[in-house]
């Protein structure tokens, strides 16, 4: 079906980014469709994914999306990619995917509406098979080695995905703990940084660039420090506990909005520091 090749094209394509990256998607989604690309050669990444008897076209779609973007230095697109695979891996290690997991997994980022739906199918495949997280676990890893505070934030969103179908103080299930361990090791984070992550509380870091800073409030790079600050506060207001106290949210939904602010608050925070303010 030609849908395996416009989903890998699209892959493709985002993570190369620009004319090049549309080019190659073309030409991987034409060899997806003619199943040229269920023959890797021999002795290269793709022998990691072994079929089992069924092609894996997808599995191996989004790994090639993001080793590619890891190969051109593309950090946020691999970050990109690699929180949803490893979101949706992690929640469904421990059995059926719960629909708590995908609000809170929703809940904790900010996707474009343009973007979501393409999202909700890469969260949707990703979790068919989970015996591949240490991959992209390995490459963010690599990738981070020497930024290492987005990783810790996003191992402190898959302990509040972890936990949150859980009863309070309840412990993790063995299979989750072991895929945050891995995790955490493949991010080359410290003992101080897992402790910080089990108890919501990351360093804090709103993104791995200061470009996204500016995303993450809704404000050009160009804008005066006073429209940033004016924009930073609105928002702040917006998401205010108290406000959304009173929006009888379930737990998932408060946590998402806890962790939304914070980010509000990391992105202000980074501001302020490039703009020596």
């Amino acid at each position: 079906m030609a849908i395996w090749g416009k989903m890998f094209g699209g892959v493709a394509g985002f993570a190369m980014g620009g004319p090049l990256g549309a080019a190659l998607g073309l030409v991987l989604g034409d060899m997806t469709d003619r199943k040229t690309i269920l023959k890797p050669i021999n002795g290269t990444w793709a022998d990691n994914f072994p079929t089992r008897g069924t092609p894996d076209p997808t599995g191996a779609a989004f790994f090639g999306a993001a080793k590619m973007a890891a190969l051109l230095g593309r950090r946020e697109q691999l970050y990109a990619i690699g929180l949803i695979m490893l979101c949706a891996k992690l929640a469904r290690i421990d059995g059926p995917v719960k629909q708590v997991e995908i609000d809170a997994f929703k809940g904790c980022f900010q996707f474009p509406p343009e973007s979501q739906r393409e999202v909700g199918l890469m969260f949707d495949n990703a979790r068919n098979r989970t015996d591949d997280y240490m991959r992209y676990a390995t490459e963010l890893g690599a990738a981070y080695r020497d930024d290492p505070e987005p990783l810790e934030t996003l191992l402190a969103v898959m302990f509040r995905i972890a936990r949150v179908d859980l009863p309070p103080n309840a412990p993790l299930h063995p299979a989750e703990e072991s895929f945050l361990r891995y995790c955490q090791q493949a991010f080359h984070l410290n003992e101080a940084a897992w402790r910080r992550c089990a108890q919501g509380q990351p360093r804090a870091q709103a993104t791995g660039s200061a470009a996204e800073c500016y995303e993450i409030l809704g404000v050009a790079r160009s804008a005066s420090t006073e429209d940033i600050r004016l924009r930073w506060r609105a928002l702040v207001r917006q998401h205010h506990p108290d406000v959304l106290a009173r929006q009888n949210l379930t737990p998932a939904q408060a946590e998402a909005a806890r962790l939304r602010i914070a980010r509000i608050n990391a992105a202000w925070d980074r501001i302020k520091r490039d703009r020596s303010l």
